[in-house]
């Protein structure tokens, strides 16, 4: 992964970046930027690349009238930290400390000893109800019971948080706890969705691209402090057993 610094396009004597990077390849707009990434991020705007630089994650270059200039190392940062936040659903301070450390030379994982491979920069596979079954080494019933219990929300198709979630149930279920074991779970999840959204209150309600983008981020670092609260208390109870 090329640092953001080895990212930046070459300067021109007045400090301006030239139209093309070093290896003489057509440096790209926003706009053009957005073209390749909006079919796999929708979500991505002018403002939320805007904040990505913001927040340390990318390093375009300027021309000398300010405009900013993406090479494709750029863009392919910009496609992973996107991959990261939708896959992962870590905040930016954690992606930031990835690249970070992918920068410096060494090899970081994700928390929980997740490697970034090329498959992270590929758009997310969906599954029929069949090939999600399969995959997760569970059974239809069990499928069905995740949707009853609202684990599950029923789709003609289903990506990799689905997947990851049906192999959970059927590792549950082998030890004899069900889905409708579950429902607290749920009901304790959009508790903390709620309180997340109460601490959010003034960022939500702006309009603007930018302003949303900002909050998500927050609403992701919150969660993740949540994440950890909650597997202290779980750990510290099984200690007192």
């Amino acid at each position: 992964m090329p640092s953001a610094s080895s990212a930046a396009a070459p300067r021109s004597a007045g400090g301006a970046a030239s139209p093309r990077s070093a290896g003489g390849a057509q440096l790209l707009s926003i706009g053009q930027v957005l073209a390749r990434l909006n079919p796999e991020f929708p979500e991505l705007s002018p403002s939320k690349l805007r904040f990505l630089e913001e927040r340390g994650l990318v390093a375009p270059a300027r021309t000398a009238s300010g405009y900013r200039k993406f090479s494709h190392a750029d863009v392919e940062r910009v496609r992973l930290v996107l991959a990261m936040q939708r896959d992962h659903y870590l905040p930016l301070k954690v992606i930031r400390q990835y690249l970070d450390d992918l920068d410096a030379g060494r090899e970081p994982v994700l928390p929980g000893g997740t490697t970034v491979g090329p498959s992270m920069l590929a758009a997310e596979r969906r599954r029929t109800r069949e090939e999600l079954v399969r995959e997760a080494g569970a059974t239809p019933t069990l499928l069905q019971d995740a949707l009853s219990a609202g684990l599950l929300a029923p789709a003609d198709s289903y990506g990799d948080e689905a997947l990851h979630l049906l192999r959970a149930l059927a590792e549950l279920r082998r030890a004899g706890i069900e889905p409708r074991h579950l429902r607290g779970h749920k009901q304790a999840a959009e508790r903390e969705v709620a309180l997340i959204e109460s601490a959010l209150v003034p960022s939500a309600r702006r309009q603007d691209a930018g302003s949303r983008a900002k909050a998500l981020d927050t609403a992701r670092e919150l969660a993740a402090q949540l994440d950890l609260v909650r597997a202290s208390l779980i750990r510290s109870a099984l200690e007192r057993w």
